[in-house]
């Protein structure tokens, strides 16, 4: 029999879906080229926006057009999913499990009782929060030359608008133990990259590590490799964090520091326990530090952020704000969100009152400032030589990274090179979200 996954999400999420493809080839199935010539489909969904559930309750029809065609097929759902959408998922899906208890999925068993599981219980899975056995499955990883490894499960702030605390659960952190072992076969395998995951990845603890020892743990692993980490919250970056994350030569200079909103009300209303003066100064913090302990391109951190436009409440002056925090700190770039209503947390009980359309406004005028600063930033690449790990090939060119975490196109044109090379790169172009580059010198 075939599974095929599909994965909507953050990189949690793609992690999951390593993680069941593993499970189901231990149980025999074989992957399937798409969904189409599936046996049985897993759906890792995001929920974290109503645009997201929105593509899943998408796929109804298309299911049912597949059982036509195939009676047996099966639909099964994971990942984050909201408890007040399920009665409706269950009308199309045949199982909603949890993925927290990954490793209990009884393959054979779902199989030949979905009927009766469907009926019982309404193609759902009662589960429970112990979730060491999903930390220790082992991940068929899809890109072997850049690991995601979970550190973390579940978060324990309940943002306001955030519906991650209700489909994840509360913070629980994998012994560093475990994530030495998986980093460290990761590498001997020939990861070049290695990325921490957690929804509230700086907050890990376990025993007497916390996550300032565990980037230094990490970073002490023989090869030749990059450290990466997300998504971190600006409360649980301690100075111990700040100086591991610099002197760690192994972790590249590139963060995401979500931010949300750059308006002290709209913060508080977010439920976010810091204000605008405090995140400037972590921010000034860890530029300060990568300038002391770092040399040359990598002495200039890349900053990245998330935002939430259109908060219910927010006022022009309050989104005036926001933009003028954009344009101090000016980032390399951000991940802008029209603020979506989700049932469950706390601000639908809100009115969402910024219009649509004002909302589109300024996602567009946040956009624009990032334009500027990041061209600014990605102009001091120009005729530097830089490192590139290749992500991809294209016919005529291939995409990859800089430590930095800046994309870059690059012409192959008499190169060799695979994903997963490093290459020494000159770069010959800048754009706001991209730089292009001639190799220098092939895959190492």
């Amino acid at each position: 029999m075939k599974y095929f996954i599909l994965t909507f999400g953050c990189q949690m999420n793609q992690s999951d879906s390593e993680r069941i493809a593993s499970v189901f080839e231990a149980s025999g199935f074989f992957p399937a080229q798409n969904l189409e010539s599936s046996d049985i489909a897993i759906i890792t969904m995001c929920s974290v926006r109503q645009m997201a559930a929105d593509r899943v309750f998408g796929l109804e029809q298309k299911f049912r057009d597949i059982k036509k065609c195939n009676p047996d097929f099966l639909a099964v759902l994971t990942g984050c999913v909201v408890e007040s959408d399920k009665k409706r998922f269950a009308g199309f899906f045949d199982h909603i499990l949890d993925i927290n208890t990954l490793p209990d999925w009884k393959i054979p068993e779902l199989i030949k009782n979905y009927r009766k599981v469907k009926a019982n219980f309404g193609g759902t899975q009662k589960t429970s929060r112990k979730i060491n056995g999903y930390f220790t499955g082992a991940p068929k990883y899809t890109r072997t030359w850049s690991v995601l490894v979970p550190i973390s499960q579940g978060c324990d702030n309940y943002c306001s608008y955030c519906v991650v605390p209700y489909t994840r659960g509360p913070l629980i952190c994998r012994p560093w133990e475990e994530i030495l072992s998986e980093a460290k076969n990761a590498v001997a395998l020939g990861a070049k990259e290695i990325w921490l995951l957690g929804q509230n990845v700086n907050n890990y603890h376990s025993k007497n590590v916390n996550f300032a020892k565990l980037l230094r743990m990490v970073n002490s692993i023989s090869g030749d490799f990059w450290i990466r980490f997300t998504s971190s919250h600006p409360k649980d970056f301690t100075n111990e964090a700040v100086l591991a994350m610099a002197e760690s030569t192994k972790v590249t200079p590139y963060l995401n520091l979500p931010i949300q909103s750059g308006d002290d009300e709209i913060l508080e209303a977010m439920k976010r326990p810091y204000n605008v003066a405090k995140y400037k100064k972590l921010v000034g913090r860890l530029r300060k530090s990568f300038l002391v302990h770092r040399n040359g391109l990598e002495a200039n951190l890349a900053v990245s952020t998330d935002v939430i436009v259109g908060f219910p409440g927010e006022t022009k002056k309050q989104f005036t704000n926001t933009a003028t925090v954009f344009r101090a700190i000016k980032y390399d770039m951000a991940y802008i969100a029209c603020y979506s209503q989700r049932n469950g947390t706390d601000s639908s009980k809100l009115a969402d009152n910024v219009d649509l359309l004002e909302k589109k406004r300024r996602e567009e005028e946040i956009n624009e400032i990032i334009k500027t600063t990041a061209l600014a930033h990605n102009k001091k690449y120009l005729g530097k030589t830089v490192d590139v790990l290749v992500d991809e090939l294209r016919k005529s060119f291939a995409l990859g990274k800089t430590r930095s975490y800046k994309t870059v196109k690059l012409g192959i044109a008499g190169n060799k090179v695979n994903p997963g090379d490093f290459v020494r790169v000159k770069i010959t172009g800048a754009k706001p979200f991209g730089l292009a580059g001639t190799i220098i010198e092939n895959g190492k």
